[in-house]
């Protein structure tokens, strides 16, 4: 617990952003903490120190800075999941579900080759709607998805609880009560 306990001082909650009733957990005051950083990316990649992984994919756009530091500890590739439009190559797509409707997510259609082994990464999980269609996006392709990995749980919303009915191991260093 001491290790959750450090890493939770290194993030910063904001009451009522982006809306009422909301506590933003904030964790670019974690990235900004070298020493917070470097233990929170020694953590999530603790359970595959020696095993092979060949790529980590991190979604938009925090899941990018934490990605790619866990994808040079495990040296393996690392491939971004975008957001709709914003890649320059033939892209493969998958919508997902937002709190009040739907999006696209899109990775190149060569970025991972059929039965590589994947680790996504992304800042927190809460609904799971992105993580969803990630893990859905990876395996279209023909990924083997390795484990999910995120700094912030937030149980109560059971994104993480979700993962793992698909079979995806999760990964988390601290969990937040409540949204």
């Amino acid at each position: 617990m001491v290790l959750e306990d450090d890493l939770k001082a290194a993030v910063r909650t904001i009451p009522d952003y982006p809306k009422p009733g909301i506590m933003f957990r904030d964790i670019t005051t974690l990235l900004g903490d070298a020493r917070a950083f470097r233990r929170a990316v020694d953590q999530l990649v603790h359970p595959w120190a020696g095993s092979k992984i060949d790529k980590v994919a991190g979604i938009e756009a925090r899941g990018f800075i934490l990605g790619g530091a866990v994808a040079h500890q495990v040296s393996a590739g690392f491939v971004p999941i975008r957001k709709k439009g914003k890649l320059p190559h033939q892209t493969v797509r998958m919508a997902y579900a937002l709190e009040y409707g739907t999006d696209e997510m899109e990775m190149h259609v060569d970025a991972i080759a059929k039965d590589e082994r994947v680790i996504l990464v992304d800042d927190l999980i809460a609904t799971g709607g992105t993580a969803e269609g990630a893990v859905k996006l990876l395996r279209q392709i023909g990924a083997n998805v390795v484990a999910a990995c995120f700094i912030i749980d937030l149980p109560d919303l059971g994104g993480a609880a979700k993962l793992r009915a698909m079979d995806v191991p999760v990964r988390t260093l601290m969990a937040f009560g409540g949204h």
